[in-house]
């Protein structure tokens, strides 16, 4: 079985204002009725979180069924992933060429993934990093490269709701909005 989530990531969001976005689009979501304002135990890992809202459908694509647990808002530097698995490979923000993590058959590629794994302790530590692709030799900035899957964003800013529906386009724009419509990225994952 296990537990799914789904993390909207502000990208624009900076250590300074996380948590007065992370204000904003809490009152857009209670306002809407998708969560509740109150904070109770039902979110994994967390203390608590806030519960799904009586209008919660409003959030989701089709209502396959009700959300079983709820909201928990991180505003802190983090490094947002999938959770199971690994990416394959991300690809390089300068050249768009691919620096691959594994061969077609699935076997590590030895050392592609010691310069990543690097930025990313660097940029957790730090909130800065760039790491050199292997095709055009050139550094790039962590935070611009693309992952497989959508693995890993790197933000300030993250709304982590457990074992909901998946999300309609029109609740991920409205939240956007509710964050001065900052870029956000939706992240899906299992544990």
């Amino acid at each position: 079985m296990g537990n799914y989530f789904q993390t909207v990531v502000d990208l624009d969001a900076t250590h300074a204002n996380a948590r007065t976005l992370a204000d904003s689009g809490l009152h857009w979501l209670v306002g809407e009725g998708i969560v509740r304002a109150e904070l109770t135990a039902c979110v994994l890992g967390a203390p608590s979180g806030h519960p799904p809202g009586p209008s919660w459908a409003k959030a989701v694509g089709q209502e396959d069924w009700e959300p079983s647990d709820g909201l928990r808002i991180e505003t802190s530097r983090t490094v947002f992933d999938c959770g199971q698995g690994e990416p394959r490979f991300a690809v390089c923000p300068r050249c768009a060429g691919r620096a691959d993590f594994y061969t077609d058959r699935l076997e590590e590629i030895e050392g592609a993934w010691e310069p990543f794994g690097e930025a990313i302790s660097a940029w957790s530590d730090t909130g800065s990093a760039a790491v050199a692709c292997p095709r055009c030799r050139r550094s790039g900035d962590l935070t611009a490269w693309t992952w497989s899957d959508d693995y890993f964003a790197f933000g300030y800013l993250g709304f982590e709701f457990w074992d909901w529906p998946d999300f309609s386009p029109g609740f991920l724009e409205g939240l956007s909005r509710a964050l001065g419509g900052h870029r956000t990225v939706l992240m899906e994952g299992k544990l």
